[in-house]
């Protein structure tokens, strides 16, 4: 394959022309899978890509039973290496890799980025997994009636505590400042699902917990964002944190969790208030979770910033987001050039609803909380976020995200800066 793209998997204009070349289409790419294994990785994307391009709604119809079934991020690549040899990475090569530290991985998860991009570019594909992807989650489901029953839950790097109608998440990973991981995504999505899922719950509380680290013992940390650490080791990956933190808890906290009551004249989604208290500092993931809550509180000695430029990844959604917040100057400012922000400077004020002094922080938290009880606050702050963030826009985001990302990852510049962080002893603030 020398730069053009077989006619078997090329767009075709005529719809049923498409889907009678889509047995053979299928067949030739997993011919040329295999004879292209040794081969340079791009001439197989290009070859994945071109297939995904005319039939990216045929594949996803065929792995979800005609969207009678949502198949989360995993299960959908899964399914996509036993239904289309070629498509995607094997089990085998993904895990193979996630054995390896950054530096020595072979790449294989630009391949799922090219997948992802395809899928959730459709309207009709993507929108259908972005749907999925607001489903509880089998664990949440089985930790929901022990919650519910006692009001609390242990799940590792989050505890949670239902107390006077609140959901209170503390962020406890005390060892990295809070820095996250696909643990971490994995406990804060079952903790996000516990807090909408119970009737007892009015509004949630997300609040970093006391620290252990030398530098910060017994003082609370909201988050230092990525685990820079599990980054150079290997440990971060795009399926389980890079696409599911948006796409999962981030989202949810945003736009709801996705039920089935059987009321299918009401809306599906189960939404509530949410409350963000931010101690000592908001870096990265912090500052974005910041952009999906309602109210912001901060200690006057903290400071927000998203040093993408530095770390050579992009910031999540935040790209998508902050300038809602601050305005394009400021937003280029923050993420391109990685300009931090004291909460007590004014242009905080658009990032953070209320500062006060370290030792009244706790007081203020109680009194924002008794603000935002009550049923006609979760359905307004509903109604500002349907109009505040379109959902197409948001997939058609992701999409591209989930590619850029991919590459990101595994380029020289990225692998660099993370081997330089964690080399020199730094501590892993993302």
């Amino acid at each position: 394959m020398t730069g053009h793209v077989p006619a078997l998997v090329q767009p075709t204009a005529d719809r049923g022309e498409t889907q009678a070349s889509f047995p053979r289409a299928r067949a030739a790419l997993a011919r040329a899978a295999q004879r292209q294994a040794a081969s340079p990785p791009g001439r197989l994307r290009a070859l994945r890509s071109a297939f995904l391009d005319a039939h990216t709604d045929a594949v996803y119809a065929e792995l979800t039973a005609g969207h009678t079934r949502g198949l989360r991020l995993a299960e959908l690549a899964a399914a996509a290496e036993g239904a289309f040899p070629g498509l995607v990475p094997t089990a085998a090569e993904l895990a193979a890799d996630r054995a390896l530290a950054q530096a020595r991985k072979a790449g294989h998860e630009i391949d799922l980025g090219i997948f992802f991009c395809r899928i959730l570019r459709s309207p009709r594909s993507g929108g259908h997994l972005v749907d999925t992807l607001l489903r509880p989650t089998a664990r949440a489901l089985d930790l929901l009636p022990g919650f519910t029953a006692t009001g609390r839950a242990d799940l590792g790097s989050v505890r949670m505590e239902r107390r006077d109608g609140v959901a209170r998440l503390t962020l406890c990973r005390d060892d990295c400042l809070n820095a996250e991981d696909d643990r971490q995504v994995d406990d804060m999505e079952t903790a996000v699902d516990l807090a909408l899922l119970d009737d007892a719950v009015e509004l949630c509380l997300i609040r970093g917990g006391e620290m252990t680290h030398p530098r910060y013992v017994g003082k609370r940390v909201f988050s230092a964002g990525i685990n820079l650490k599990s980054l150079h080791s290997g440990g971060i990956s795009l399926v389980g944190f890079l696409l599911r933190r948006e796409l999962g808890y981030l989202h949810k906290i945003w736009r709801g969790v996705r039920v089935d009551d059987g009321a299918s004249w009401r809306s599906p989604t189960r939404s509530k208030p949410w409350v963000a208290a931010v101690d000592t500092f908001a870096i990265g993931g912090g500052m974005q979770l910041l952009l999906v809550v309602d109210h912001v509180l901060a200690a006057s000695d903290v400071y927000l910033s998203l040093p993408a430029a530095q770390e050579g990844i992009i910031p999540g959604a935040a790209n998508f987001r902050l300038s809602r917040y601050t305005g394009p100057r400021l937003a280029r400012q923050i993420i391109l050039e990685g300009h931090r922000i004291p909460a007590t400077d004014s242009e905080a004020r658009l990032l953070v609803d209320e500062v006060h002094s370290p030792d009244e922080l706790d007081a203020a938290v109680e009194r924002s909380l008794d603000r935002l009880r009550g049923p006609a606050v979760a359905v307004n702050r509903k109604m500002l976020n349907v109009a505040e963030e379109d959902l197409g826009a948001f997939r058609r985001y992701m999409a591209e995200f989930a590619l850029e990302q991919a590459l990101r990852l595994h380029s020289a510049d990225v692998i660099d800066k993370v081997g330089r962080f964690t080399t020199r002893g730094v501590v892993p603030l993302s």
